[in-house]
């Protein structure tokens, strides 16, 4: 069996309002962050986050976040791409009370990763609508940061 390979995408900044609590549930807390806007930038693709989507988390008991977030991306050149992505992010007590009172955490103390797809009808990106990818994410302040790698 072939091992894992990958190919670096692009780095993606997303700008992210503070988020709205919707209260606990039976499954934890869901919290939803509205997009702000951003940029991403690789070798085959760069653009801006639009300010459209939102990530609709689910804050687990223990501090375990699950992300389910729906984006609209466009390319420099005018395509728009949608992207979807779900994930997990989680680590120590103190790291994750640190994340959420806004400090800047080194990424190496908590766990933060995505699986991405895509989908566009223009024909210049199709590629995309046939590639996963998975992103190794840091908390900012202002927002999540990803480093995208296409699943060859």
């Amino acid at each position: 069996m072939e091992e894992l390979r990958s190919e670096f995408l692009f780095e993606m900044r997303v700008e992210v309002h503070p988020y709205v609590p919707t209260g606990a549930t039976a499954a934890g807390e869901r919290r939803i962050v509205n997009i702000r806007g951003g940029r991403f930038e690789g070798p085959r693709l760069r653009g801006e986050v639009m300010a459209s989507g939102a990530d609709w988390i689910r804050a687990e008991p223990g501090g375990r976040l699950r992300l389910d977030v729906r984006a609209a991306l466009r390319t420099d050149d005018g395509a728009v791409i949608y992207l979807q992505y779900q994930g997990v992010r989680h680590g120590p007590a103190e790291v994750i009370r640190r994340l959420d009172a806004g400090e800047a955490v080194d990424p190496s103390e908590y766990y933060f990763r995505t699986l991405l797809t895509f989908e566009t009808g223009d024909p210049r990106y199709d590629w995309l609508n046939g590639t996963v990818a998975v992103g190794v994410g840091r908390r900012l302040p202002e927002g999540p940061v990803y480093r995208v790698h296409a699943v060859l």
